[in-house]
Protein backbone atom coordinates (compact mmCIF):
# COMPACT_ATOMS: atom_id res chain seq x y z
CA UNK A 1 0.00 0.00 0.00
CA UNK A 2 2.34 1.98 0.76
CA UNK A 3 4.63 1.79 -2.16
CA UNK A 4 1.50 2.73 -4.18
CA UNK A 5 1.24 5.82 -2.13
CA UNK A 6 4.78 6.19 -2.88
CA UNK A 7 4.67 5.97 -6.41
CA UNK A 8 1.58 7.89 -6.90
CA UNK A 9 3.76 11.06 -5.35
CA UNK A 10 6.55 9.96 -7.66
CA UNK A 11 3.86 10.05 -10.70
CA UNK A 12 2.61 13.32 -9.21
CA UNK A 13 5.88 15.39 -8.75
CA UNK A 14 7.02 13.94 -12.35
CA UNK A 15 3.62 15.33 -13.75
CA UNK A 16 4.25 18.45 -11.65
CA UNK A 17 7.77 18.73 -12.92
CA UNK A 18 7.27 18.25 -15.99
CA UNK A 19 4.84 21.01 -16.34
CA UNK A 20 6.60 23.33 -14.73
CA UNK A 21 9.13 22.79 -17.04
CA UNK A 22 6.70 22.91 -20.18
CA UNK A 23 4.95 26.52 -18.49
CA UNK A 24 8.89 27.42 -18.23
CA UNK A 25 9.20 26.38 -22.02
CA UNK A 26 6.37 28.19 -22.58
CA UNK A 27 6.80 31.66 -20.85
CA UNK A 28 10.44 31.47 -21.88
CA UNK A 29 9.13 31.88 -25.44
CA UNK A 30 6.91 34.43 -24.94
CA UNK A 31 9.32 36.84 -22.95
CA UNK A 32 11.61 35.97 -26.21
CA UNK A 33 9.06 37.05 -28.85
CA UNK A 34 8.05 39.85 -26.40
CA UNK A 35 11.69 41.22 -26.48
CA UNK A 36 12.05 40.53 -29.96
CA UNK A 37 8.58 42.50 -30.81
CA UNK A 38 9.75 45.36 -28.47
CA UNK A 39 13.38 45.81 -30.45
CA UNK A 40 11.91 45.60 -33.57
CA UNK A 41 9.66 48.11 -32.83
CA UNK A 42 12.51 50.08 -31.13
CA UNK A 43 14.47 49.97 -34.43
CA UNK A 44 11.58 50.75 -36.81
CA UNK A 45 10.69 53.92 -34.38
CA UNK A 46 14.78 54.65 -34.37
CA UNK A 47 14.39 54.28 -38.42
CA UNK A 48 11.31 56.97 -38.47
CA UNK A 49 12.98 59.18 -36.36
CA UNK A 50 16.10 59.32 -37.85
CA UNK A 51 14.31 59.68 -41.13
CA UNK A 52 12.51 62.53 -39.72
CA UNK A 53 15.27 63.91 -39.04
CA UNK A 54 17.24 63.52 -42.00
CA UNK A 55 14.46 64.64 -43.83
CA UNK A 56 14.13 67.87 -42.26
CA UNK A 57 17.16 68.90 -42.70
CA UNK A 58 18.08 67.73 -45.71
CA UNK A 59 19.60 70.26 -48.09
CA UNK A 60 19.23 68.25 -50.95
CA UNK A 61 15.53 67.29 -51.04
CA UNK A 62 14.25 70.39 -52.54
CA UNK A 63 17.35 71.34 -54.25
CA UNK A 64 17.14 73.65 -58.04
CA UNK A 65 18.61 71.51 -60.82
CA UNK A 66 22.27 71.89 -61.41
CA UNK A 67 21.97 73.65 -64.29
CA UNK A 68 19.68 76.69 -62.41
CA UNK A 69 21.97 76.47 -59.42
CA UNK A 70 24.98 77.25 -61.93
CA UNK A 71 23.09 79.77 -63.79
CA UNK A 72 21.96 81.93 -60.74
CA UNK A 73 25.23 81.98 -58.76
CA UNK A 74 27.98 82.81 -62.08
CA UNK A 75 24.68 85.41 -63.20
CA UNK A 76 25.03 87.28 -59.61
CA UNK A 77 29.19 87.14 -59.99
CA UNK A 78 29.08 88.78 -63.27
CA UNK A 79 30.59 92.41 -62.85
CA UNK A 80 28.43 94.22 -65.43
CA UNK A 81 28.30 98.18 -65.92
CA UNK A 82 25.08 98.07 -63.67
CA UNK A 83 26.81 95.98 -60.88
CA UNK A 84 29.61 98.63 -60.84
CA UNK A 85 27.30 101.38 -60.33
CA UNK A 86 25.27 99.58 -57.62
CA UNK A 87 28.50 99.12 -56.02
CA UNK A 88 30.22 102.38 -56.19
CA UNK A 89 26.54 103.69 -54.78
CA UNK A 90 26.85 101.11 -52.01
CA UNK A 91 30.05 101.99 -50.87
CA UNK A 92 29.08 106.07 -50.91
CA UNK A 93 25.82 104.92 -48.27
CA UNK A 94 27.53 103.05 -45.95
CA UNK A 95 30.46 105.77 -45.81
CA UNK A 96 27.82 108.37 -45.04
CA UNK A 97 26.44 105.68 -42.65
CA UNK A 98 29.77 105.40 -41.41
CA UNK A 99 30.76 108.93 -41.29
CA UNK A 100 27.83 110.11 -39.33
CA UNK A 101 26.65 106.92 -37.13
CA UNK A 102 23.84 106.15 -38.42
CA UNK A 103 23.11 102.32 -38.70
CA UNK A 104 19.98 102.48 -40.61
CA UNK A 105 22.13 103.86 -43.53
CA UNK A 106 24.49 101.37 -42.92
CA UNK A 107 22.19 98.78 -43.17
CA UNK A 108 20.29 100.07 -46.83
CA UNK A 109 24.33 100.00 -48.01
CA UNK A 110 24.44 96.60 -47.05
CA UNK A 111 21.29 95.15 -48.61
CA UNK A 112 22.29 96.85 -52.59
CA UNK A 113 26.26 95.43 -51.98
CA UNK A 114 26.71 93.27 -54.96
CA UNK A 115 29.70 91.81 -53.09
CA UNK A 116 28.05 88.60 -51.92
CA UNK A 117 27.71 87.21 -55.25
CA UNK A 118 31.33 87.29 -56.21
CA UNK A 119 32.20 85.25 -52.88
CA UNK A 120 29.74 82.47 -53.81
CA UNK A 121 30.57 82.12 -57.41
CA UNK A 122 34.39 81.34 -56.63
CA UNK A 123 32.80 79.01 -54.32
CA UNK A 124 31.26 77.57 -57.07
CA UNK A 125 34.21 77.12 -59.39
CA UNK A 126 35.84 75.61 -56.04
CA UNK A 127 32.73 73.02 -55.89
CA UNK A 128 33.35 72.41 -59.15
CA UNK A 129 36.85 71.91 -60.00
CA UNK A 130 37.25 74.82 -62.01
CA UNK A 131 40.59 76.64 -62.28
CA UNK A 132 38.57 79.21 -64.65
CA UNK A 133 35.78 80.55 -62.68
CA UNK A 134 37.80 80.41 -59.20
CA UNK A 135 41.02 82.61 -61.46
CA UNK A 136 37.54 84.58 -63.02
CA UNK A 137 36.07 85.77 -60.00
CA UNK A 138 38.63 86.28 -57.80
CA UNK A 139 40.03 88.98 -60.47
CA UNK A 140 36.54 89.97 -60.26
CA UNK A 141 36.20 90.34 -56.28
CA UNK A 142 39.97 91.91 -56.12
CA UNK A 143 38.76 94.38 -58.40
CA UNK A 144 35.41 95.12 -57.05
CA UNK A 145 37.38 95.88 -53.21
CA UNK A 146 40.13 98.07 -54.74
CA UNK A 147 37.06 100.05 -56.00
CA UNK A 148 35.11 100.21 -53.31
CA UNK A 149 37.85 100.81 -50.48
CA UNK A 150 39.14 103.85 -53.53
CA UNK A 151 35.90 105.24 -53.90
CA UNK A 152 35.92 105.17 -49.70
CA UNK A 153 39.27 106.83 -49.42
CA UNK A 154 38.26 109.41 -51.48
CA UNK A 155 34.52 110.20 -50.03
CA UNK A 156 36.49 110.31 -46.59
CA UNK A 157 39.44 112.30 -47.81
CA UNK A 158 36.80 115.14 -48.89
CA UNK A 159 34.27 114.67 -45.44
CA UNK A 160 34.50 117.88 -43.36
CA UNK A 161 33.66 114.90 -40.26
CA UNK A 162 37.07 113.34 -39.62
CA UNK A 163 36.61 111.97 -36.28
CA UNK A 164 36.44 108.30 -36.12
CA UNK A 165 32.73 107.65 -35.15
CA UNK A 166 31.51 104.01 -33.61
CA UNK A 167 30.30 102.52 -36.33
CA UNK A 168 33.78 103.09 -37.62
CA UNK A 169 35.43 101.94 -34.25
CA UNK A 170 32.69 98.90 -34.14
CA UNK A 171 34.26 97.30 -37.74
CA UNK A 172 38.33 97.43 -36.60
CA UNK A 173 37.66 94.26 -34.02
CA UNK A 174 37.18 91.44 -35.07
CA UNK A 175 36.46 88.65 -33.10
CA UNK A 176 35.27 84.68 -33.03
CA UNK A 177 31.27 85.48 -33.04
CA UNK A 178 32.52 86.98 -36.62
CA UNK A 179 34.01 83.91 -37.84
CA UNK A 180 30.77 82.00 -36.26
CA UNK A 181 28.54 84.58 -38.39
CA UNK A 182 30.58 84.29 -41.58
CA UNK A 183 30.28 80.43 -41.49
CA UNK A 184 26.13 80.52 -40.79
CA UNK A 185 25.52 83.32 -43.24
CA UNK A 186 27.58 81.22 -46.27
CA UNK A 187 25.83 78.26 -45.51
CA UNK A 188 22.22 80.34 -45.03
CA UNK A 189 23.42 82.35 -48.44
CA UNK A 190 24.34 78.99 -50.34
CA UNK A 191 21.02 76.80 -49.69
CA UNK A 192 18.48 80.21 -50.18
CA UNK A 193 20.69 79.88 -53.84
CA UNK A 194 19.80 76.28 -54.22
CA UNK A 195 16.28 76.02 -53.27
CA UNK A 196 13.71 75.21 -56.36
CA UNK A 197 11.60 77.74 -54.80
CA UNK A 198 14.79 80.54 -54.20
CA UNK A 199 13.90 82.44 -51.30
CA UNK A 200 14.35 86.60 -51.92
CA UNK A 201 14.47 87.64 -48.07
CA UNK A 202 17.90 85.25 -47.33
CA UNK A 203 20.76 86.97 -48.95
CA UNK A 204 20.16 90.23 -48.19
CA UNK A 205 19.52 89.14 -44.42
CA UNK A 206 23.12 87.72 -45.01
CA UNK A 207 24.46 90.81 -46.31
CA UNK A 208 23.00 92.22 -43.56
CA UNK A 209 24.48 90.05 -40.71
CA UNK A 210 28.05 89.26 -42.61
CA UNK A 211 28.96 93.28 -43.41
CA UNK A 212 31.15 93.11 -46.19
CA UNK A 213 30.96 96.41 -47.40
CA UNK A 214 31.46 98.37 -43.66
CA UNK A 215 34.61 96.70 -43.17
CA UNK A 216 35.90 98.39 -46.83
CA UNK A 217 34.73 101.54 -46.02
CA UNK A 218 36.60 101.83 -42.58
CA UNK A 219 39.79 100.74 -44.68
CA UNK A 220 38.82 103.02 -47.17
CA UNK A 221 38.92 105.69 -43.63
CA UNK A 222 41.75 104.37 -42.32
CA UNK A 223 43.82 104.82 -45.57
CA UNK A 224 42.24 109.11 -45.72
CA UNK A 225 43.63 109.36 -42.35
CA UNK A 226 47.24 107.42 -42.60
CA UNK A 227 45.90 104.87 -39.57
CA UNK A 228 48.12 101.47 -40.21
CA UNK A 229 46.43 100.00 -37.39
CA UNK A 230 42.70 100.42 -38.45
CA UNK A 231 43.82 99.22 -41.79
CA UNK A 232 44.68 96.06 -40.64
CA UNK A 233 41.91 95.29 -38.06
CA UNK A 234 39.18 96.49 -40.57
CA UNK A 235 40.97 94.01 -43.57
CA UNK A 236 40.96 91.26 -41.50
CA UNK A 237 37.22 91.86 -40.41
CA UNK A 238 36.68 91.78 -44.36
CA UNK A 239 39.15 89.13 -44.93
CA UNK A 240 37.42 86.92 -42.06
CA UNK A 241 33.57 87.61 -43.76
CA UNK A 242 34.50 86.84 -47.16
CA UNK A 243 36.61 83.86 -46.50
CA UNK A 244 34.06 81.72 -44.23
CA UNK A 245 31.31 82.80 -46.54
CA UNK A 246 33.07 80.76 -49.43
CA UNK A 247 34.43 77.92 -47.21
CA UNK A 248 31.17 77.30 -45.88
CA UNK A 249 29.16 77.78 -49.09
CA UNK A 250 32.12 75.26 -50.99
CA UNK A 251 31.02 72.81 -48.81
CA UNK A 252 27.09 72.88 -49.44
CA UNK A 253 27.70 73.19 -52.99
CA UNK A 254 29.96 69.56 -52.27
CA UNK A 255 27.39 68.10 -50.66
CA UNK A 256 24.69 68.99 -52.88
CA UNK A 257 26.87 67.16 -55.99
CA UNK A 258 28.00 70.25 -57.85
CA UNK A 259 29.10 68.72 -60.93
CA UNK A 260 33.07 68.10 -61.59
CA UNK A 261 34.40 70.62 -64.90
CA UNK A 262 37.18 68.13 -64.49
CA UNK A 263 37.61 64.69 -62.20
CA UNK A 264 40.01 64.52 -59.66
CA UNK A 265 42.46 62.21 -58.53
CA UNK A 266 42.19 60.88 -55.17
CA UNK A 267 46.13 62.44 -54.50
CA UNK A 268 44.69 65.89 -55.96
CA UNK A 269 41.24 65.59 -53.80
CA UNK A 270 43.81 64.82 -50.84
CA UNK A 271 45.44 67.99 -51.66
CA UNK A 272 42.45 70.38 -52.01
CA UNK A 273 41.31 68.84 -48.58
CA UNK A 274 44.57 70.08 -47.09
CA UNK A 275 44.92 73.42 -48.75
CA UNK A 276 41.20 74.46 -47.22
CA UNK A 277 42.19 73.61 -43.75
CA UNK A 278 45.71 75.23 -43.94
CA UNK A 279 44.09 78.12 -45.05
CA UNK A 280 41.11 77.68 -42.30
CA UNK A 281 43.63 77.85 -40.11
CA UNK A 282 45.75 80.60 -40.99
CA UNK A 283 42.91 82.82 -41.21
CA UNK A 284 42.01 81.73 -37.26
CA UNK A 285 45.59 82.40 -36.22
CA UNK A 286 45.35 86.07 -35.78
CA UNK A 287 41.51 85.80 -34.19
CA UNK A 288 42.35 83.60 -31.43
CA UNK A 289 45.63 85.51 -30.44
CA UNK A 290 43.59 88.71 -30.41
CA UNK A 291 41.07 86.46 -28.24
CA UNK A 292 44.06 85.15 -25.36
CA UNK A 293 44.67 88.85 -26.12
CA UNK A 294 42.08 90.71 -24.94
CA UNK A 295 41.17 87.81 -21.90
CA UNK A 296 44.82 88.94 -21.06
CA UNK A 297 43.86 92.55 -20.92
CA UNK A 298 40.54 91.78 -19.12
CA UNK A 299 42.39 89.62 -16.39
CA UNK A 300 44.85 91.70 -15.27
Amino acid sequence: MKNNIHSEIREKEKQILEEIKHNESHLKNELEEEILSIRENYKENEETIRHSLKSMFSITEDAASNEEIKHRILSNGVISGSNMVVMVSAILIASVGLNTNSVAVIIGAMLISPLMGSILAIAYGTASNSKYLIEKHIAGLVVQVVICMCTATLYFCLSPVKTATEQLLARTKPSLFDVIVAIAGGIAGIVGQTRIDKSNNIIPGVAIATALMPPLCTCGYAISRLNMQMLAGAAYLFLINAYFIYASASVVLAILGTPHVRKMTEKEWKNKKKKMQRNTILVLIPVFILAIYDIVITCF
